[in-house]
């Protein structure tokens, strides 16, 4: 297939709204793509690459040879040529990036060389595969459905439980709709986890969900665990394997009362009196092939046992079926909340909130009873409540600071998720930052560079922040029409990738001063 192919589409989604117009054109594309390019389309489409991190910086990108008129630069020869960028290392580094780039740009025509660009400078959005659930799911899911003639809901539960649409189009591009059903839920192979909507509070959230069951949302890291007898297998929420990292957890799993299992829970590093340690510590121990600091797994659900599937089951059945495989202290604390309207529960839940927060957690997590376990969506049947407001963003750019902060990025640009993919500035912050944060902030802001002009220098849409704030108001200096009111850093969230900080409808959804 030829990027021109790619380039070409990619704009026809960009230009429409219509969701049909835009399978339309998904469909056409992957019904020419073969099966082994079809993961690199699809990160295409997503505005990543499958490298990752290539050391390019907008100067780099800045200079282009003179564009083909006709196009011959195939995707797979596209993608050999950043890998190489990619591995390049050592002194004279950035000369030989600039090289490469250029001998890549000069096989290009114009079209290509900007869907390249802005592809590499993170700001290719354009909403193939960024949708929320209640609006269907990501167009690409229904493109690709279309292309081989299968049902999306058949795809999508697919991809959900196939942990990536690439190895879903791959099978299906080379085998067709019988693909799908080797995409079940399997020991060894992580599926998307389910996430939570926010809730104002926890009236709110009672009001919302009904009979649920009311847990701690602990601060520590989201992670899969699979055991299959003695091997046992350790992922994130991003599907990154982390199992040498945790031999704890390890050790833990295997102590389970069962043989094959995937459970999906936590870990936290825990202080001496058994208190969370700061988000911080249990982040870096998690990221780091040599950390020390102990962590303690704590499971809040249990997607298969023995063989058995358990996702559809409703959420009491799966609570039952973890009980009897994990000891108490490996299973969340929670609350059963039957009757909701009654008095004597919501009293009940209060003080429950408030020994979760007296005992250092971030807040509850309440969910629907009756329902199933959603793998990949955030659906309204899990809703998270915290004592303040907080949402995860998106780093957009940052200011160099003055005074004190003279020489560091300070001032973040704050995005939340549109419907297309892109981002729409809430507001800035340079509250909540200490020395250590600003330092670490200003080396990697300027690695994610994609200009640098005055005081302000605009990234890759990369890095995730959580920030507490004390409302959400209008606005008319931001083009949503919102911001957020006394925003502060709270911390940097390795754990979540730009596509799974909050969207623009779940701030606005939270607006007060109307």
């Amino acid at each position: 297939m030829l990027l021109a192919e790619i380039a070409r589409t990619s704009r026809e989604v960009a230009a429409t709204a219509a969701r049909t117009e835009k399978v339309a054109a998904l469909a056409r594309l992957f019904r020419d793509a073969e099966p082994e390019e079809a993961p690199v389309v699809i990160t295409y489409l997503a505005g990543r690459l499958p490298q990752r991190r290539l050391g390019v910086g907008w100067r780099a990108l800045a200079e282009r040879p003179p564009p083909l008129t006709a196009p011959r630069l195939t995707v797979r020869d596209a993608d050999a040529a950043l890998t190489r960028v990619a591995a390049v290392s050592g002194v004279g580094a950035d000369a030989e990036r600039r090289r490469l780039m250029g001998a890549l740009l000069a096989e290009a025509t114009e079209e290509e060389q900007d869907f390249l660009v802005r592809l590499i400078g993170g700001e290719l959005r354009q909403g193939a595969l960024d949708a929320p659930p209640q609006a269907g799911g990501p167009p690409a899911v229904e493109g690709l459905a279309a292309a081989v003639g299968a049902a999306p809901d058949d795809v999508r539960r697919a991809v959900m439980l196939g942990g990536s649409l690439g190895a879903v189009a791959r099978a299906l591009l080379a085998r067709g709709e019988a693909a799908l059903g080797e995409f079940a839920l399997r020991v060894g192979r992580p599926v998307l986890p389910m996430l939570a909507r926010g809730a104002k509070n926890l009236d709110d959230a009672l009001d919302r969900l009904g009979p649920c069951v009311i847990e701690e949302k602990l601060d520590g890291i989201r992670v899969q665990v699979h055991r299959d007898g003695d091997d046992v297998r350790i992922w994130t929420r991003t599907l990154d394997e982390i199992t040498e990292r945790l031999p704890e957890v390890r050790a833990a799993a295997r102590e389970l009362s069962v043989g094959r299992a995937v459970l999906d829970g936590e870990v936290i590093a825990l202080d001496e009196s058994g208190r969370p340690r700061a988000f911080q510590e249990t982040a870096g121990r998690v990221g780091s092939l040599r950390g020390t600091l102990p962590l303690s797994p704590v499971f809040f659900d249990l997607l298969t046992v023995e063989g058995r599937d358990l996702l559809d089951l409703p959420i009491e059945e799966r609570h039952a079926e973890l009980a009897r495989v994990a000891p108490e202290e490996r299973q969340v604390r929670r609350l059963m909340a039957r009757e909701p309207d009654s008095a004597e529960t919501r009293r009940a839940a209060r003080e429950f909130g408030e020994e979760t927060l007296a005992r250092g957690q971030e807040g509850l997590l309440l969910k629907a009873l009756g329902t199933p376990y959603s793998a990949g969506r955030r659906g309204a049947s899990w809703l998270k409540v915290k004592p303040v407001h907080t949402l995860d963003l998106v780093v957009l750019a940052a200011e160099w600071g003055h005074g004190r902060r003279t020489g560091s990025l300070s001032n973040l640009h704050l995005g939340a998720r549109t419907a297309d993919g892109s981002f729409a500035m809430l507001g800035k912050t340079f509250k909540g930052m200490t020395d250590a944060v600003l330092a670490w902030q200003t080396e990697r802001l300027r690695e994610l560079a994609v200009d640098d002009s005055g005081g302000v220098v605009t990234v890759r849409p990369e890095l995730v922040v959580e920030v507490a704030f004390d409302g959400v108001q209008r606005s008319t200096r931001y083009p949503a029409g919102v911001t957020l009111r006394f925003a502060r850093l709270v911390r940097y969230r390795p754990d979540k990738t730009p596509d799974q900080a909050d969207s623009l409808d779940a701030v606005r959804a939270l607006r007060t001063n109307e």
